[in-house]
């Protein structure tokens, strides 16, 4: 019986490691090949016969690997894919569900069991984690933020105005100024620029990475 073969698709030497090492020591798959650019990946499957990929969202130059996968899973249906983050961005998961990814994981849970998750995802299940991490922004957990203000908070971190933020969302800029105001207090910073700059620092919202 054949091989799956399985395409690593990860920038950072520490986990892309770790996927090479157990795709390596598995019985039932062999390293198609191992990058650390996403705008690649549909090349390789082209070239490599590739079956199964592990796809991480941010990969090397700012490619994106969910932008990969969509583009990946047009040309190849039949490709597994399995995309991996660190990252807690609210967006991640629902995007990744809309463009036909197969399984979703979160590098730091997914260590211990990311053969079980291959293996789960090549017999035709769908694995997906049942919520975002929680993390702390300012006084705040990330689920003490609204989807709204989550919208409002990723655009801010990528520079908009409060104006061009209410144009985007279609909404007042009154309300605009209402959503970053209890953002604020929930946060306890200081102000609009501390809150930007915290809420990308810590992966809550990136801009660029899903379609608005």
């Amino acid at each position: 019986m054949s091989k799956t073969k399985v395409l690593i698709v990860e920038d950072q030497a520490m986990p892309r490691k770790m996927f090479e090492m157990t795709v390596k020591a598995s019985d039932d798959f062999e390293l198609a090949a191992s990058i650390d650019n996403a705008d690649l990946a549909d090349i390789y499957c082209l070239n490599r016969g590739v079956d199964l990929i592990i796809m991480d969202v941010l990969t090397k130059d700012g490619a994106s690997g969910l932008e990969a996968s969509k583009k990946i899973k047009f040309k190849f249906p039949n490709i597994k894919i399995i995309v991996v983050t660190s990252m807690p961005e609210y967006s991640f998961i629902d995007y990744a569900k809309k463009i036909g990814v197969d399984s979703f994981c979160y590098k730091e849970s997914m260590f211990d069991n990311i053969l079980s998750v291959m293996k789960r995802t090549m017999d035709g299940e769908k694995v997906y984690p049942d919520e975002v991490p929680v993390i702390s922004l300012g006084a705040a957990l990330s689920t003490d933020f609204t989807r709204r203000e989550l919208e409002v908070l990723k655009l801010m971190t990528g520079g908009y105005t409060n104006t061009e933020i209410g144009e985007k969302l279609f909404i007042s800029l009154g309300t605009v100024k209402t959503h970053i105001q209890s953002m604020l207090d929930k946060t306890s910073f200081r102000n609009r620029t501390e809150l930007a700059v915290k809420a990308r620092e810590s992966g809550i919202v990136i801009l660029g990475y899903t379609e608005e």
